[in-house]
């Protein structure tokens, strides 16, 4: 009887350990999607801060960066009445390396939705695209 009871003891401490209400970690989507609210905002630069470059990159192309996203911006303002608003979908996390995929619904001006997958890397405890 002992036996049995010391079995249902640890088998309910195994299942309370394996339970716990830890919150699950979303940096990395919410990151993504704190990127791309600054896209909508028109704030390229920053937007551009977001990209993860471990080398320094000259001024110069990192205008050009910014001049592409304000071209894009414009061809989505054409195409689809704008983009409006992003939200969040999931986050895939790479449980072996610093990296995850944020997956992200952009809703345009035209009502159309679209999902994209933004790869993101972490780098000194702060989260990048890739």
């Amino acid at each position: 009887m002992r036996r049995i009871l010391l079995i249902a003891m640890v088998a309910v401490l195994a299942m309370l350990s394996c339970s716990r209400n830890d919150k699950p970690n979303t940096a990395a989507v919410e990151a993504a999607k704190a990127y791309y609210d600054m896209l909508i905002e028109q704030r390229f630069d920053d937007f551009v801060s977001g990209v993860y470059m471990p080398d320094s990159i000259p001024a110069s192309y990192r205008e050009q960066l910014a001049t592409n996203l304000k071209m894009f911006m414009r061809e989505q303002q054409d195409a689809h009445n704008g983009l409006i608003d992003v939200s969040i979908v999931r986050q895939v996390r790479d449980s072996l390396s610093p990296r995850a995929d944020a997956f992200l619904l952009l809703s345009y001006g035209d009502s159309l939705k679209e999902e994209v997958v933004v790869p993101m890397v972490e780098h000194n405890d702060k989260w990048y695209m890739k």
